[in-house]
Order: C-alpha cells, then sequence, then structure tokens
C-alpha cells in the first residue's frame, strides 16, 4: 500500500535507482513505468536515474525510456550522458582496490571487476552471472588474473548466494576499507566497492549544479541501503515498498513494491498527485 504525503506539484526532477526500483525482479521496464516516465516530460518534469550499473548497463533503459539528462552509474561514481560518454569518473584508488579484492576473495566471495568498460570475472558460471548478463545485457570478459584491472577499477563485487554472510561481510569490509572507499550492498547478493566520498547522493547535487534545480525540488526513488543517499540528497523521497524497514524509514513516503508497479504508482500519487 502507498502511503506519506499527497502530491508534490514543485518537484522539478525526478531521479530513481534501477533494480529493486524501476524494473521488476526479472529486469524489466513494465509498460506503466514507461508510461509514467513519459507522464513526467510531459509534465515538465525531468527524470534520470542513478543505478550501481556500469554504463554499458543503462543503455537499454535510454532506448525503452527516452532519457535525456545525464545519469549516474557505479552509486554515483561515474556521470555519463544519455550517449553513455563519460561526464565525470572517479576510479578506486589502486592500493584500496587491491586491499578490497584480496579481502572479498578472502570472505569466500566470488570477485568481479568492472575496469575500462568492461565486466571481468574468473568464473563465467558462478551464481549470479546470469542474473548480470541478463541486466547489463553484454557478456563478460573471463580472465585468469583479476589484478592487472584493479588499477582502473571503477567498481568492485562480492558475490554470494549466502545473504546473510554478505550482509556481515558488508560491516567487516567497510570497516577495514574505512575513507578508501564506499562499501554497501546494492542488491542482497551483490557487495559493491565503490570511489570514496561519492554516491548517489552525490549524484543528486551533480544534476542541481547542472539544471540549476535547488535540491528541494529534486524528488528520488529507492529501495536498498545504498539508495539512502538518494533520499538524504534530495527535498522528496519515495521508498518501495519491497525495501527493508530502515531504508522505508529514512523515505518521506513509501510505494508498492518493484514487481507491482510501485514506481509507477509513487510517481502518479506523490509527483504528479
Amino acid at each position: 500500500m502507498d502511503t506519506g504525503g499527497q502530491g508534490r506539484p514543485d518537484i522539478a526532477l525526478v531521479i530513481t535507482d534501477v533494480d529493486g526500483t524501476l524494473v521488476t525482479t526479472d529486469k524489466r521496464v513494465t509498460p506503466a513505468a514507461a508510461e509514467a516516465a513519459g507522464r513526467l516530460r510531459a509534465a515538465g518534469i525531468g527524470f534520470t536515474v542513478a543505478s550501481s550499473r556500469p554504463p554499458v548497463g543503462l543503455a537499454s533503459l535510454v532506448r525503452e525510456l527516452g532519457l535525456t539528462l545525464p545519469m549516474a552509474a557505479f552509486n554515483g561514481a561515474s556521470v555519463v550522458g544519455p550517449d553513455l560518454a563519460t561526464l565525470s569518473e572517479t576510479l578506486i584508488p589502486e592500493a584500496v582496490a587491491r586491499e578490497a579484492a584480496a579481502r572479498l576473495a578472502a570472505a569466500g566471495l566470488d570477485v568481479w571487476v568492472f575496469a575500462h568498460g568492461r565486466w571481468s570475472l574468473r568464473d563465467g558460471a558462478a551464481p549470479y552471472t546470469d542474473v548480470e548478463r541478463r541486466t547489463l545485457q553484454v557478456e563478460p570478459d573471463i580472465v585468469a588474473d583479476l589484478a592487472p584491472l584493479l588499477l582502473a577499477a571503477s567498481k568492485i563485487v562480492g558475490v554470494s548466494p549466502d545473504f546473510a554472510h554478505l550482509a556481515a561481510c558488508e560491516g567487516e569490509i567497510a570497516a577495514a576499507l574505512g575513507a578508501g572507499a564506499a562499501v554497501h550492498r546494492s542488491q542482497a547478493y551483490y557487495l559493491d566497492v565503490t570511489p570514496p566520498g561519492l554516491d548517489k547522493g552525490s549524484f543528486v547535487g551533480w544534476m542541481s549544479r547542472h539544471l540549476g534545480i535547488p535540491p528541494e525540488r529534486i524528488a528520488t526513488f529507492g529501495d536498498a541501503g545504498n539508495d539512502t543517499a538518494l533520499f538524504a540528497a534530495s527535498g522528496f523521497s519515495v521508498a518501495m515498498g519491497n525495501a527493508e524497514p530502515a531504508v522505508r524509514a529514512r523515505a518521506s513516503a513509501v510505494t508498492g513494491t518493484n514487481d507491482a508497479d510501485g514506481f509507477a504508482r509513487g510517481v502518479a500519487r506523490f509527483i504528479l498527485g
């Protein structure tokens, strides 16, 4: 059930998370979500996305939703245009990247590295590689050694089907890396390590400056712990019904789940009124 306040006619820009929010669990943009994006455009409200995905994973959204504004990739560490050209990019410091990869591997997690615009890993049949193929619509580079890629890593991911273990690893690895990197789960099965000092909230600030829209006129949608930075930086925030209670508590309002057109329902009720 949707909860929260009424529509916000003063909103000039909507920024949404993608996986778990804008798309369904099986990674589809529903007709209702596409229609909601069109209704925002018709109302003169800007619309874009902020995702943990690499830029290549946003290409299908540009096509399906007609996105024209800059987008955030890698949890805000990279900003790209709708043509996927890089507008801003920050990499994980090499020493931190090497320590992160070593700690993820020592914890028994599969390690993926996103560098040079590519998704690289050692085992192409490991858990969730099928999910990522479907999400990004690209094939990974299968490599024997990830070490050379850590010179230019945009994101390192620890992957595990053991959700409780991954949750424990989040706190341990975040504490070990300290200010050297941002460490957050973007899904129950993905633990992302991204450049320090940048998050999805940083992208809200970037877009605010880029478009000259004050943060209080920006609305955000999200479902995961890494989306609370979006909420904190924007004037109005909507959590998905599938979000954990701690995430829902950080939002201005709550909508339905991502598999029940919660994004479209949230736009209709809270943004367009």
